[in-house]
């Protein structure tokens, strides 16, 4: 008895399941790589799942997906390897508007997941001379904020640039690439000594933290903490581990290559910056988020609405810092630019992130361990469990104060996914 016309089907097209599946396994891939946290993947690809009338639980860790559909009786298991790669906010809007098509049905899950390799296979927005410059103008404004004078403004920026160009070379030899962080770390650690030695006195601490900062990994160690916090135990704990890693490797780095330059150049003298006019803060407040958004591979229009989370940011830490000290006042500035990056996301349709990360990089506690790091390779073991626990405390404090403002005003991700829970918000929220 041959099949009727209406249950006939080509061999070579997927059934809507299978094509399903892979669309959510190529969007996790995509989330994954481009900086979504654990938290925030496995709601996203839980709210897509059900949406396609999948029956999907996800496992997220830095360096794997795993992926399982169907009842508990009869699932089918995907383990997705993802290397860890570098926040691209460009990308994850791109790849966070094609979830959101194939989840209101606007676009079918095959063309999703064409959509999403095209994503994948695109050019970098920004050429290498904007890179390398973004990294100059990061590490000069950083010397602004930790108040340097000029001379260290002007240091920070040829180091900063030197480690731009490092990253340049970095991305084209996959061995250089490996051992990225110590290379750079010597650089900058042998840069700041030779600066102090050939310049005039200049604060070498201020110098080498500031060309350092984009490599300092106060930014994984907050997520770290966030996912603990949302009871992502795996994920957080490996990514804490792995933050852990690139402070022993930066620390092993700048003492070597502090004692290069201390057998060439001589020991540096200790000096007091000369400070700058209160304008060039404000200056600095500008460029910062102006270097962020190429480092982190943004589309140009987000550049206004970046350099406000920024002030949004810098503003809410300040008052926090006058009201409750500079650890605890770190959530104040969470607290800010997370309610603003909400607002933005629920206002514009748009991913949270783009605004938070670049608003959150400002506040991140990576100077902090890296004066306890350079105190305890210095056997000044009393002042670096001091900073350590004092970084501890600002994670802590930024973790909570995201958390708090996804409480006051949920991000769009949240909604999504209280309405995926609820069948009747399912319902009201379906195409």
């Amino acid at each position: 008895m041959g099949l009727s016309v209406a249950t006939a089907r080509p061999l070579n097209v997927p059934s809507l399941d299978t094509s399903a599946r892979a669309f959510v396994l190529r969007l996790g891939r995509a989330l994954h790589s481009y900086g979504y946290p654990a938290h925030r993947l496995e709601d996203a690809l839980t709210v897509v799942s059900t949406r396609l009338g999948l029956e999907g639980q996800f496992f997220s860790t830095p360096t794997s997906l795993i992926a399982s559909f169907g009842a508990e009786e009869d699932q089918r298991t995907f383990q997705v390897r993802v290397e860890p790669g570098d926040l691209d906010l460009g990308k994850l809007a791109r790849v966070d508007a094609i979830r959101g098509e194939v989840a209101r049905g606007e676009i079918a899950p095959v063309e999703g997941a064409r959509r999403v390799d095209e994503v994948a296979a695109a050019r970098p927005p920004y050429g290498p001379v904007p890179i390398a410059l973004s990294f100059a103008l990061a590490s000069a404004a950083a010397s602004r904020f930790f108040g340097g004078g000029a001379r260290e403004v002007a240091a920070s920026f040829g180091i900063g640039l030197g480690i731009g160009l490092l990253a340049l070379v970095a991305n084209r030899v996959r061995g250089v690439g490996r051992v990225f962080d110590p290379l750079a770390a010597i650089l900058a650690a042998f840069l700041a000594t030779a600066a102090a030695a050939r310049f005039g006195p200049v604060s070498v601490y201020i110098v080498m933290v500031s060309g350092l900062i984009v490599l300092v990994p106060g930014f994984p160690l907050m997520t770290a903490m966030t996912e603990l916090a949302t009871r992502n135990l795996v994920s957080g704990t490996a990514r804490l581990a792995g933050a852990l890693g690139t402070f022993l490797a930066i620390g092993f780095g700048v003492a070597l290559g502090t004692r290069i330059g201390e057998m060439l150049f001589g020991v540096s003298r200790l000096a007091r910056p000369v400070s700058l006019e209160p304008w060039t803060e404000g200056a600095a407040l500008l460029v910062a988020p102006l270097a962020f958004t190429v480092l982190l591979r943004a589309e140009p229009r987000e550049t206004p609405w970046i350099v406000l989370a920024g002030a949004l940011a810098f503003g809410g830490a300040r008052l926090g810092a006058s009201l409750l000290g500079p650890e605890l006042g770190a959530f104040v500035g969470a607290l800010a630019v997370g309610l603003g990056s909400n607002a933005y996301s629920r206002l514009l349709a748009r991913p949270a992130a783009l605004t938070l990360v670049p608003g959150i990089l400002l506040l991140v506690p990576g100077s902090i361990g890296f004066r306890s790091l350079s105190s305890l390779l210095e056997r000044d073991t009393v002042p670096g469990v001091e900073a350590a626990f004092r970084m501890t405390l600002v994670a802590v404090s930024l973790a909570t104060g995201l958390l708090f403002s996804n409480v006051i005003l949920p991000e769009r991700r949240l909604i999504e996914a209280a309405r995926t829970r609820d069948p009747a918000g399912v319902a009201r929220a379906s195409p």
